[in-house]
């Protein structure tokens, strides 16, 4: 009789190859301290042209590759985790590099504290930041629950739907997912020692800035309490610190890039301009 592992580690991933693959060589059996036998790992892939599965096969024979639904990642996380045979599911994006006690550490912290079911790690970056045009979802003291770093019974993940697929990209699905785990009553731990590396990334281009927009208000829409706090006041204050912040960090950095220089204020105005105008439509007072 076949023992279930304790994880299923699930990695949603697009067309990325090389940065899957650097992930992956992080959780190779004995690369991890945690006993080969107590985690699985689940490739879940939303490519259409090109997947990684011949990858797979050839290089990590030992991880588990499943086709996505092509729905975005919310709904890609969901697939990866209806193929998990672990009694906790852990989350991790595909450019993350989980560090080699990144499991035991969840490990100890499940033993430690069996009334909490679920658990965030920590996130940090590889080096400072040279660029204003990096960026990096750091979670150095928790209360974020990011998607790339966070382990949840899988009882409790079904009990919740799961990530909501109305979310089509990778914006607001995890703070949809937080908020609704909070309401239900669940609490969530920070776990410093289970670390995972997100190296910087180029952000975005203007076309991802509407992404973002466009999963705010659908956030919004579906959770309208929430506009006591994300409302187009809060995001004009945003826009004052977040211009502040970047002139200050353009002259510390020496990186006077105009267009990222400007590129989180010119979001959040668009932001509080969107709020106020539908504040408006709908008659507020």
């Amino acid at each position: 009789m076949t023992i279930p592992p304790l994880f299923s580690v699930v990695i949603p991933t697009y067309c990325r190859n090389d940065l899957l693959a650097k992930c992956l060589d992080c959780l190779a059996p004995g690369r991890q301290t945690l006993p080969k036998e107590k985690y699985e790992v689940i490739v879940t892939d939303d490519g259409v042209e090109t997947t990684a599965q011949e990858m797979l096969e050839q290089r990590y024979p030992w991880a588990k590759w499943v086709a996505g639904t092509q729905l975005g990642p919310a709904a890609n996380r969901n697939n990866g985790s209806q193929y998990a045979h672990g009694e906790w599911l852990v989350f991790i994006d595909d450019d993350c590099l989980p560090d080699i006690n990144w499991l035991e550490e969840y490990t100890k912290v499940i033993m430690a504290i069996p009334e909490y079911h679920v658990f965030e790690g920590r996130v940090y970056v590889d080096r400072p930041r040279r660029y204003l045009a990096e960026t990096s979802p750091v979670n150095e003291s928790g209360g974020y629950l990011w998607s790339c770093n966070f382990t949840i019974k899988k009882e409790l993940f079904q009990s919740l739907g799961g990530f909501d697929e109305r979310f089509p990209y990778a914006a607001m699905e995890d703070v949809d997912f937080r908020l609704r785990l909070t309401q239900n009553g669940y609490k969530f731990a920070f776990v410093k020692g289970a670390s995972v590396c997100h190296p910087w990334r180029k952000k975005g281009d203007w076309g991802q800035l509407k992404q973002r927009q466009e999963s705010i208000l659908l956030y919004l829409s579906i959770h309208s309490e929430q506009l006591q706090h994300l409302n187009y006041w809060y995001y004009l204050k945003r826009f004052y610190r977040r211009f502040v912040n970047n002139v200050i960090l353009a002259i510390r950095l020496g990186d006077f890039d105009f267009k990222y220089l400007v590129y989180e204020p010119y979001f959040s105005l668009k932001m509080s301009k969107e709020l106020l105008l539908n504040k408006f439509a709908e008659g507020e007072k």
